[in-house]
């Protein structure tokens, strides 16, 4: 039976793919959490068509801050 090893998306570390790695594709908890907070903080992003943003950005009533 072969291992599969990822690395972390965050540090590069080998991660082996399994139940004896709870926090894969991630080394850690820490790298998890680092990895969210940039999901959160708007580092990382999924792209987008701005067209088609905009013809949606209307639907939605103004954010109150």
């Amino acid at each position: 039976m072969s291992v599969t090893i990822v690395e972390c998306p965050t540090c590069g570390a080998p991660v082996e793919w399994g139940a004896q790695s709870p926090h894969r594709p991630f080394c850690s908890d820490r790298c998890k959490l680092i990895d969210l907070g940039a999901w959160a903080s708007e580092e990382h992003a999924i792209a987008g068509n701005e067209l088609e943003d905009e013809l949606f950005s209307g639907d939605m009533p103004p954010r109150q801050h």
